[in-house]
């Protein structure tokens, strides 16, 4: 039974580090801090106790059955793979006859398990999913308190949660306990029952609960890369675009006055500013820049501005999936003050900046790139 846990132990861990790799390759999301995504779980206890050399009976036969509590604190590592130590006990029934008193025990079965959202691993991570479905294999110890007895054990089982809120999720899970030795700690009276007390005793679990997640519950998603750069091609074929019309129109101009008859016409240069607008990007319900290398891009734009003495447009957005919309509206006024200041930073004159919100909007998939403010030359 040893061999089998550390081969079990192994198993959970090389699975978890498969998994964790691909699942950050197809889904993208990035990785949190090690005090993210932690959560604590409090449940009521239905266990149904069996030995393995008796026959068949009705899990719910009152001899073998108890309430009982369970606890555990865990965390996620990624949207799919997630580590918990798991308590759960006080009252049992070690199967020695058919009357529940004579059977009554104290007892507690401490677990670490591994955790498998397959909700999130095949369909991809969505904070907004309601429903995830959680298988989990674990290996632990279990104590009988009444009979100073100690044994190993391995558990596996399916746990499902359905969120409430970003915070608080209800959960419910069967279970099933094998144990590698007998934990009645007694063979007193086993002749009178016909049971072979010298095998594996296991238990079954149905549980209720809550789960309360703590710190940071959410994963973001990495940016597009490809999307990013893509939009900000545009902008370049856009700019391009413009100093060609405006590099066609000086030749014209030029043309016109080197044929006109006058002694005083003189080539005319006409200077056209065009730059490219830039986007600076939040993350979510935040009007933080979410990376300070949006910034530098803004500088350049600043700089062009204030050598022409040109106003700056910024307008600040939200994304219409999450949030009402006079949420929408606020968060994306703050996100473009958060830009104003810091061109203002930069040495732009406030007299020199417009600032507009246009709430929340859904023009660019994934809608998360919706979490922006626009800085253009005016």
């Amino acid at each position: 039974m040893k061999k089998f846990l550390m081969m079990l132990a192994f198993a959970g861990v090389s699975v978890a580090g498969m998994a964790q790799t691909e699942l950050t390759e197809k889904y993208s999301v990035a990785t949190n801090s090690f005090w993210s995504n932690w959560f604590i779980q409090a449940n009521v206890v239905g266990t149904s106790f069996f030995d393995n050399g008796e026959k068949w009976s009705s899990p719910f036969k009152g001899y073998r059955t108890n309430l009982g509590a369970s606890v555990a604190i865990g965390k996620w590592f990624t949207p799919g793979i997630g580590l918990r130590t798991k308590v759960n006990g006080i009252w049992g029934r070690s199967i020695i006859s058919e009357d529940k008193s004579t059977n009554a025990i104290k007892y507690w079965n401490a677990q670490e398990q591994v955790l498998f959202n397959l909700s999130n691993l095949f369909c991809g991570y969505s904070e907004t999913r309601v429903w995830n479905i959680i298988p989990f294999v674990g290996v632990g110890v279990l104590r009988n308190c009444s009979a100073n007895e100690y044994c190993h054990g391995a558990s596996l089982g399916l746990l499902n949660t359905w969120k409430i809120s970003r915070k608080v999720a209800v959960n419910f899970e069967l279970g099933l306990n094998i144990l590698d030795d007998d934990m009645e700690g007694t063979t007193t009276g086993h002749q009178n029952y016909g049971y072979n007390f010298n095998s594996t005793d296991r238990h079954i679990n149905a549980e209720l609960g809550l789960t309360f997640n703590l710190g940071k519950a959410t994963w973001n998603k990495v940016p597009d890369v490809d999307a990013i750069n893509a939009m900000y091609q545009n902008q370049i074929d856009a700019l391009n675009a413009q100093l060609n019309d405006a590099n066609a129109e000086n030749e014209r101009l030029n043309n016109l006055i080197k044929n006109h008859k006058c002694p005083e016409g003189k080539t005319v240069t006409v200077k056209e500013v065009a730059a490219a607008p830039v986007s600076v990007f939040f993350n979510l319900g935040s009007a933080k820049v979410a990376s300070r290398k949006d910034i530098v891009n803004v500088q350049a734009l600043a700089d062009v501005a204030k050598a022409n003495g040109k106003t700056i447009v910024v307008t600040g957005y939200a994304d219409s999936k999450t949030g009402s919309a006079n949420f929408n509206q606020t968060l994306s006024q703050k996100r473009a003050e958060t830009v104003k200041n810091e061109l203002v930073n930069m040495g732009v004159a406030e007299d020199k900046i417009e600032v507009k919100a246009a709430g929340g909007v859904n023009d660019i998939n994934p809608f998360s790139y919706n979490r922006r403010a626009t800085v253009e030359i005016k």
